[in-house]
């Protein structure tokens, strides 16, 4: 049975345990790839000490849904898992987990990496770093658009 778990919360994860989760309601599959975004102490060269995460809560969820039937839509998945913290987080805290268990392994590598291309652009959070000269939100980035186009444009 093809599942699909999406979550957004304020609560960690444990990784290790969503990937056992999925590899046991996914018998066919003989591929699992995975993604999992931290808090990094730095961006844009300047130091950052803490991260805060808004979203709006049903748009977000059905945002990622929405990815993750695109990317159904292109590779034969078995299981697709995403969870998204929101909320405030410290240096080195978990944000997103992104899960794909495929048949084959080049599907489940391209599947996570295009859900995580397009979560970036498409998904409704709203990023703000704490950094010495204060906060300051983040906007998208042109790479974030190129990652998200190359999907668009035949890779």
């Amino acid at each position: 049975m093809k599942t699909t778990k999406i979550r957004v919360t304020t609560e960690d994860f444990d990784a290790g345990e969503e990937i056992r989760l999925a590899a046991a309601r996914s018998p066919a599959a003989g591929g699992i790839a995975s993604f999992v975004g931290v808090v990094r102490n730095c961006n844009d060269g300047e130091a950052v000490s803490a991260m805060s995460l808004e979203h709006y809560p049903g748009m977000t969820e059905k945002a990622l849904a929405e990815i993750v039937e695109k990317a159904r839509s292109r590779w034969p998945l078995e299981d697709v898992t995403v969870i998204h913290r929101v909320g405030d987080l410290k240096l080195g805290d978990q944000i997103v987990l992104c899960l794909v268990c495929a048949e084959h392994r080049r599907e489940a590598f391209e599947a996570c990496e295009f859900i995580m291309d397009w979560l970036k652009t498409e998904a409704p959070f709203w990023k703000k770093e704490t950094t010495p000269s204060g906060a300051r939100w983040v906007d998208a980035r042109e790479s974030d658009e190129a990652a998200k186009a190359r999907w668009t444009n035949g890779l």
